[in-house]
């Protein structure tokens, strides 16, 4: 299936956007030889700078292959963005939906129409203390087995340099370098044509996600921690320990009241 053409709302966010990102950032950018050509195919993409969908997508956009972010159904509805978005053909996600395949349906018909989907699999920004991918949830995997798509794993690192995760100000000097590293396709043929349970789709996820995660390791230099952060077990045990600190407390205040 052929490339979408990039269109008129597309060109004129990257006027917009390119000029203050050239300026901004220096460019380490590999593996677009690993962007499809022509059809549909996701990439997923670690999260690690509330600033790096557009340096990302700076990246994309010069493939040739430009991406369509999923984004909250609610920024489609009016206004300059909202045309913006509609414009640029982002994937709006209904969150109100019971149905998670459905939540993803624009998703699976951008992929079968040949569109590039860029997914952020963490879903937010990582909590890992040294900023490496977290584990992920599962809408990249839901969509990629649906299609059968290429899913390109994709790392990037540097934007959180200059906008660190949940910082509010800019480190603007001295100049920070984006570095991106675009893998091979990853082989997810062994989850093809069976039953889309919850526990396929968490090992479907665990793939793509350590494909990410091992693109970033050679942007890096260094190893990953074996084990992913995991932001729900870390409340999980946060709250164990909240409540084991909290139990003796009870309990000799119940005894001075006997």
């Amino acid at each position: 299936m052929p490339r979408r053409r990039i269109g008129f709302w597309y060109r004129f966010a990257a006027v917009l956007c390119k000029p203050p990102l050239v300026v901004l950032i220096k460019r380490d950018w590999r593996g677009m030889e690993h962007i499809p050509a022509e059809g549909g195919f996701i990439t997923a993409v670690n999260h690690n700078s509330h600033i790096d969908p557009f340096a990302y997508a700076h990246f994309q956009y010069n493939t040739g292959r430009v991406p369509r972010f999923l984004a909250k159904s609610g920024l489609f509805r009016e206004g300059f963005v909202g045309a913006a978005m509609r414009g640029t053909g982002q994937i709006p996600v209904y969150r109100e939906s019971t149905d998670a395949l459905s939540a993803f349906r624009a998703a699976i018909d951008a992929v079968d129409r040949g569109e590039c989907v860029a997914f952020y699999p963490e879903g937010t920004l990582t909590r890992d203390p040294d900023g490496w991918p977290m584990t992920g949830k599962t809408g990249a995997a839901r969509v990629a087995l649906q299609t059968k798509c290429p899913v390109i794993p994709v790392a990037q690192w540097g934007a959180n340099h200059l906008l660190a995760p949940y910082a509010k100000k800019p480190d603007l000097l001295p100049r920070k370098t984006h570095h991106v590293l675009a893998g091979p396709p990853v082989d997810l043929a062994r989850f093809y044509d069976k039953e889309m349970t919850p526990e396929l789709l968490k090992e479907a996820t665990e793939v793509i996600m350590a494909a990410v995660t091992r693109q970033l390791e050679e942007i890096r230099g260094e190893k990953a921690p074996e084990t992913p952060y995991d932001p729900r077990r870390e409340r999980i045990e946060q709250r164990r320990k909240t409540r084991s600190q909290t139990q003796p407390k009870v309990e000799q205040e119940e005894g001075q009241g006997t």
